[in-house]
């Protein structure tokens, strides 16, 4: 089997992706740190052009060869006059493509390229009044009047020669700046996020006006892509797929059979973390229906095992990530000379584990979780991809709707679910009370609506009364979040009768259980998972 570390990852459609009718047709985003710098390529896929996030120290030679259309410059946590800032490779404004810098972005074009960058006398935070000056180019089309979102403190006091301010707020007599004729720009606010309501005006005159592009990246293309890449990485190599059920995985799965018909064989762990009937369902969808070649390991008791008394909820997702990993290599060794781990990662998993710049949120199993070195080379054909742009790709390749609309769930299951140590008896409590849950927001037509619905058991035990008698029971949370890619959620103001109907349930039907409270938090500040 072959030796590869994390390292050796590759990044899927890297030099590799074209628009439908064949022709180039990229924006490279340059990461700077900022935790939602990802919504940027976002919103650029969304306007139909591929983006690619790469770090902010690709040199500008590197970029040449990925001949994009334009760059974008995000934001990030740094003032770019603090010793050891992050910047980019000076040459990345010679390249004879347009630039456009948003937030520190822009500051860090500015102070490149000799104007002057300084502390604002009062920070913006939030929605303010931007005033444009210049209705040209980046603003074409838009009123002189705007709001927009600022998160900031400091400020391009100076543009740089040959710029020219193109829009103002009340506190930054630059708050847009542009150089035409060099097709440089930026922008203070941040027209990635929903609370700049006209942002996408600003992408779409920057791609379609200014960088030239056509929109015609679409899954379709995405499709031929990705299977051109697995079959030149896995050559005539065996291949094995940690296949969970989910939407990332099944869809990564079905790619996997199209790329490499019969040198797949998809393992599917029954570690006793899932979910009610998640099981038997899996082997029903895919090992019948799909006809996949499918190996049913069931090794409950191992994990359990690993998992007695730990508590810290990242020894929790390594202890797990670690057993999968090593559940996977041993069914390998059953099955032949498989070479290749493939997985249905997906760009939040990336992110929120950590990149050069960004802070690690969580580890997700599968990327942070992962052992140092591995005797199985990883095949990741989604890590580029949003989970909105996953579940296209799902009905692109003819997935059962309720495959390609199943709510994520965490690859380490229940586990992360349950506050505390995980065992035998607090999972069935919080199996059976997240199936409520997920009954009655399914009776209620919202399933759909809601990015995730789910029950954690909370490691509280409080005072109850049932049949005039003193309880001491444990404590279910409900959670129901509304997202559009993971990377931020609001909570879902679920109707009265419905959290009723949960509360009721959950405590006549689950033993042990008095009392029941629903989690009203954001992301950000809180997380999606309570772990």
């Amino acid at each position: 089997m072959a030796e590869a570390g994390r390292a050796a990852r590759p990044s899927f459609l890297r030099s590799r992706v074209v628009s439908a009718q064949g022709e180039p047709e990229r924006v490279v985003v340059l990461d700077f740190g900022a935790q939602y710098n990802q919504l940027i390529a976002r919103r650029v896929r969304e306007c139909g052009v591929y983006s690619e996030i790469l770090p902010h120290t690709t040199p500008a030679a590197r970029l040449r060869e990925l001949a994009p259309r334009g760059v974008i410059l995000s934001g990030g946590p740094a003032s770019v006059y603090e010793e050891g800032a992050p910047r980019c490779d000076p040459g990345v404004f010679e390249l004879g493509v347009p630039v456009l810098g948003i937030c520190y972005g822009m500051q860090l074009m500015a102070m490149m390229l000799g104007g002057e960058v300084a502390p604002g006398r009062r920070r913006e935070y939030g929605k303010t009044s931007l005033h444009v000056l210049d209705s040209g180019d980046l603003f074409h089309g838009l009123e002189g009047n705007l709001t927009c979102w600022m998160s900031h403190g400091d400020i391009v006091a100076t543009p740089p020669p040959g710029f020219e301010a193109a829009a103002t707020s009340d506190s930054t007599s630059v708050a847009a700046m542009a150089d035409a004729e060099r097709r440089l720009y930026g922008v203070q606010f941040h027209p990635e996020v929903v609370h700049t309501p006209w942002g996408m005006e600003i992408f779409r005159n920057f791609l379609f006006r200014i960088c030239g592009c056509e929109g015609r990246w679409t899954m379709a293309s995405f499709v031929g892509e990705a299977v051109a890449a697995i079959r030149e990485q896995t050559r005539d190599g065996l291949v094995i797929c940690g296949l969970s059920g989910g939407v990332d995985s099944a869809v990564a799965a079905v790619l996997l059979q199209r790329a490499v018909g019969d040198r797949l064989t998809c393992i599917f762990v029954d570690h006793g973390l899932l979910r009610e009937g998640e099981a038997e369902q899996v082997v029903s969808t895919f090992g019948e229906h799909f006809h996949m070649n499918l190996v049913h390991a069931k090794p409950e008791d191992r994990f359990l095992d690993k998992l007695k008394g730990v508590t810290d909820p990242e020894r929790k997702r390594r202890i797990i990530g670690e057993e999968f990993v090593a559940v996977f290599e041993e069914e390998a060794a059953r099955i032949g000379q498989v070479e290749f781990l493939a997985q249905g990662t997906i760009y939040p998993d990336v992110i929120e584990s950590g990149s050069e710049t960004a802070a690690r949120i969580k580890s997700h199993h599968n990327v942070a979780g992962l052992p140092d070195v591995m005797k199985l080379e990883l095949v990741e054909p989604l890590r580029n991809l949003f989970k909105d742009e996953v579940r296209r790709l799902g009905e692109e390749l003819d997935l059962p709707e309720e495959i390609v609309w199943r709510q994520p769930f965490p690859g380490p299951g229940l586990a992360v679910r349950i506050l505390g140590e995980t065992t035998r008896q607090r999972l069935d409590t919080l199996r059976q009370a997240d199936a409520i849950v997920l009954d009655e927001i399914r009776r209620a037509g919202l399933i759909r609506s809601i990015w995730q619905s789910f029950a954690v058991l909370a490691p509280v035990r409080s005072v109850g009364v049932m049949g005039d008698a003193r309880t001491y029971g444990d404590l279910i949370i409900v959670r129901a979040v509304e997202s559009e890619d993971a990377m931020t959620a609001h909570w879902v103001h679920l109707p009265y009768d419905v959290l009723e109907r949960i509360s009721s349930r959950v405590s006549n039907e689950v033993a042990g259980v008095n009392r029941v409270v629903y989690d009203i938090s954001s992301k950000p500040p809180a997380t999606i998972e309570w772990e």
